[in-house]
């Protein structure tokens, strides 16, 4: 007999039945459309203008790449675009390279990556799929893309200037990024990329604690914590972690304005510039790079955990399975998110720290590992002998899983500290981050729009054109990341605008053209995608009701859902979310809403005994949690 705890549903308050929950909001275009407080419309504008930041950003990285691999070609062709950052030799201006490394690291890991990735599919999934008409509030949620939008305007805006955008790195560090008068690029591009990231993590901090809050009180019926997706679970552990850790790269930027417009020396200490001293005493870039490291690496998680969790539910359907290892899943997301925030040094072993300090960091950077390799474990162990469908999104989440094995093996190098004083500084480091960070995550998220864009469009995407765009991608990323390497352990450098003057590198010649040649077909075989993107959703097929026989509650919305997601009364939950080809069943998925009294035959003996719980009081029924979950 299960223990449980018993939930009556005229208990529960926070999902009554007004006739206005079940109707779409009337409204106009601008209500609807535009500021829109629908979780469904916010979720859809985060993903539009992330598609438009990762193909502005996939483009700057091929300018770049056709420096490094192509650096006695002429560039002039490019002149109608870049201007003057063209030079009348037909070169990169070397300070406009660094200009496009900054922005393109900035606009991937932010912008994309996080409020693409969980700004759309946080949004668009957490009241889907815990049974909420909305989130907890939705004005909040509308501000969250407002201020993501009034960001993504100010670091644009900065492309356009003068003296060109921030240049001092992605991670900005100082006495680069505090002293405008250091380079172009930290003048006034860096104090808008400043004011852009406040408003940014400003977003981030507003769906963090709406997602957390809407997820803790805004469950249905039955929807115990050991019921929800693991989709709901790596979200919940993303906004957790977003929220302690944002507000620290918030101080830290705010005192690098400080820095910059006010005189203080939080940063900076015995700077000369022209052999003159500044009056500068007493700062540390180091502190930058501790406060800096502090978000940056939990931000590693905070784009990775939305992506294995949107493959977690995308391969136990097309699998035909129960996920393996549900409650380890869970367990192995916690530890990762605890172990994020006490890692972050292994960034700064370059730094000359203590030695012993340095150990410790090592140990606990290893340590990552084993959760990292459980949910590895447990992805293959969901696959192996699965009934497997190949869905474009299944493809990509499949090939997340292998960018998340490969680049995870080379992180192992990178978190001794002895091996990385010596690769810190190559390609190796910039190979190891774009595939367990940058293309895992990626895939994710496209893995992601493949597979709930039904429900986002009520139509389906081409499945042959995804399938192409899938095997042109996953080759290219490897043809892109794999040279580098061997590369980066040879000593190849990174941020380097030129190698050309060096003997030393020269034997590398026909492995950069290879890395440039592929990241340039790589970048066009996303305009597969994006054709497939927006035909599919005004012409695509219509989609069936749950097109993909999902077990979820997202799939019992009508094929068009209005605000407030279901028509009458919400669904309750009776069990976990992956009961796929149990034996003795009639189908091989069993949705969620399905109750044990209307599955006898394949009903385990203590989800029998939940049957009599089961009992109608007038005003619902008594839902009990518990079994084998």
């Amino acid at each position: 007999m299960a223990t449980t705890d018993i939930h009556i549903h005229s208990d529960v308050h926070h999902h009554d039945d007004h006739d206005h929950e079940h109707e779409h909001h009337e409204g106009n275009f601008w209500t609807n459309y535009v500021f829109s407080q629908d979780h469904k419309v916010i979720a859809k504008q985060f993903l539009i203008t992330g598609i438009f930041w990762a193909l502005l950003g996939g483009t700057l990285s091929v300018i770049f790449r056709l420096q490094l691999g192509f650096p006695d070609m002429n560039l002039d062709w490019l002149k109608p675009v870049l201007g003057e950052w063209i030079t009348p030799e037909g070169k990169l201006d070397p300070e406009f390279y660094l200009a496009l490394v900054t922005m393109h690291g900035t606009i991937m890991v932010f912008f994309v990556l996080t409020a693409g990735l969980s700004g759309t599919f946080a949004n668009f999934l957490i009241p889907l799929q815990i049974g909420a008409r909305d989130m907890a509030s939705g004005f909040l949620n509308m501000l969250s893309y407002w201020f993501f939008f009034l960001s993504s305007v100010i670091m644009f805006t900065s492309l356009f200037l003068s003296t060109g955008p921030a240049s001092g790195g992605w991670t900005i560090y100082p006495p680069l990024s505090a002293l405008p008068q250091a380079i172009k690029g930290s003048g006034l591009g860096m104090t808008l990329w400043l004011v852009a990231m406040a408003l940014f993590i400003v977003s981030s901090l507003l769906g963090g604690i709406n997602y957390i809050t809407t997820i803790i009180n805004l469950r249905t019926k039955g929807m115990s914590f050991t019921k929800m997706p693991l989709t709901i679970w790596a979200l919940f552990f993303t906004a957790i972690i977003g929220v302690l850790s944002f507000p620290v790269l918030f101080a830290a930027a705010l005192l690098l304005i400080f820095d910059r417009s006010f005189g203080t020396s939080f940063y900076l200490s015995d700077i000369y510039i022209g052999g003159e001293a500044l009056a500068h005493d007493g700062g540390s870039p180091i502190l930058f790079q501790h406060l800096f490291w502090f978000l940056g690496h939990p931000e590693v998680y905070i784009v990775l955990l939305p992506a294995l969790g949107l493959s977690s539910e995308i391969i136990a359907t097309n699998s035909r399975k129960p996920i393996f290892g549900y409650k380890a899943m869970i367990g192995s997301m916690l530890f990762i998110a605890i172990l994020s925030f006490i890692v972050w040094a292994h960034h700064m072993f370059v730094t000359g720290m203590n030695p012993f300090l340095g150990s410790i960091f090592m140990l606990l950077t290893l340590i990552i590992a084993v959760p990292s390799a459980v949910k590895i474990f447990n992805y293959v162990t969901t696959l192996w002998k699965g009934n497997i469908r190949f869905t474009s999104g299944m493809l990509f989440s499949i090939g997340m899983v292998s960018f998340f094995l490969t680049g995870g093996i080379t992180g192992i190098f990178l978190g001794n500290s002895a091996i990385d004083i010596q690769l810190h500084d190559t390609y190796f480091v910039v190979a190891h981050f774009h595939l367990v960070m940058g293309s895992a995550s990626f895939f994710g998220m496209l893995a992601g729009i493949y597979h709930w864009f039904p429900k986002m469009f009520g139509r389906m995407m081409n499945e042959t054109l995804g399938s192409i765009h899938f095997w042109l991608t996953f080759v290219g990323v490897y043809m892109v990341f794999f040279p580098m390497h061997y590369i980066g352990i040879a000593g190849f450098p990174r941020r380097y605008y030129s190698w050309t003057n060096f003997d030393t590198f020269s034997g590398f010649t026909d492995l950069n053209m290879l890395v440039s040649t592929a990241a340039i077909l790589t970048l066009a075989a996303q305009f597969i995608f994006l054709f497939n993107f927006f035909y599919s959703m005004f012409r695509g097929r219509l989609a069936p009701a749950n097109p993909w026989q999902s077990n979820t509650l997202e799939w019992t919305t009508p094929r068009n859902p209005g605000h407030g997601n279901w028509v009458g009364e919400i669904p309750s939950v009776y069990r976990w979310p992956y009961d796929y080809s149990k034996p003795g069943s009639k189908e091989d998925y069993i949705p969620q809403h399905i109750p044990f009294s209307e599955t006898p035959e394949s009903n385990l003996p203590s989800e029998n005994d939940l049957i009599k719980l089961e009992t109608s009081n007038g005003e619902g029924k008594i839902i009990v949690e518990g079994g084998k979950h």
